[in-house]
């Protein structure tokens, strides 16, 4: 990398971290134009603070939450209305996956840091008939196409960041407190091995270091 492009990316840096934004939760809109406007139960794999799944919980009779950090859970239930049918739980997945079935499966940036196959394979045994599963997932990148969606997402992260944040520098969001480590599997690995335990499973990059998966059970 030469010089002045390190400064560049530097610059970013230091101003995204300035102006954070929950990039999951960009997501979130769309996860649920994938679902039925109504539904019984839901599983949320990965809840962290419970954003999701309260927005599930707007269609759902039902939610269920887990995470592996019991702070977060606790977090996840201080955050959350008495009023609403969700429940959080702390639990590793896939082993501590509470029983099913459930008519929606979601996991939002937390299928890194599980056994791929196996993870995906307990989706497919807990998901009801007619179900859907939404994965939105992270992925180490490999290929041209991931390295021209990252330039392309650099100057949009930061821009999207200065206007939630309304030009003013700001703490991160709660949702993100929790940190994350990086992918180390490629999007063409996951797509192969994705539609080998999912057959028919839907992948797709997308912007701001994402892709999504959504498969709906038979």
């Amino acid at each position: 990398m030469t010089a002045p492009a390190h400064r560049v990316l530097r610059a970013l840096e230091q101003f995204n971290a300035a102006h954070p934004w929950d990039h999951n939760a960009h997501y979130h809109p769309w996860i649920l134009r994938q679902l039925p406007r109504r539904f019984g139960s839901a599983l949320d794999v990965g809840c962290g603070s419970g954003d999701l799944a309260r927005l599930l919980a707007t269609r759902a009779d039902a939610v269920h939450g887990i995470d592996s950090d019991p702070q977060i859970t606790a977090r996840a239930r201080e955050l959350t209305p008495s009023a609403a049918p969700v429940t959080f739980t702390t639990a590793d997945a896939p082993a501590g996956i509470p029983a099913g079935p459930y008519d929606v499966i979601t996991c939002v940036a937390a299928l890194h840091h599980l056994p791929f196959t196996d993870t995906l394979t307990a989706f497919r045994h807990h998901l009801a008939p007619g179900g859907t599963l939404v994965i939105l997932g992270l992925s180490r990148p490999s290929t041209p196409g991931d390295h021209v969606l990252g330039t392309v997402a650099a100057p949009l992260n930061a821009a999207t960041g200065w206007l939630k944040n309304r030009g003013r520098a700001a703490p991160r969001p709660v949702s993100m407190t929790a940190g994350t480590r990086p992918a180390d599997m490629t999007f063409p690995d996951i797509v192969r091995r994705a539609r080998s335990a999912l057959p028919g499973a839907r992948l797709r990059r997308r912007l701001f270091w994402r892709y999504t998966l959504v498969w709906r059970r038979s």
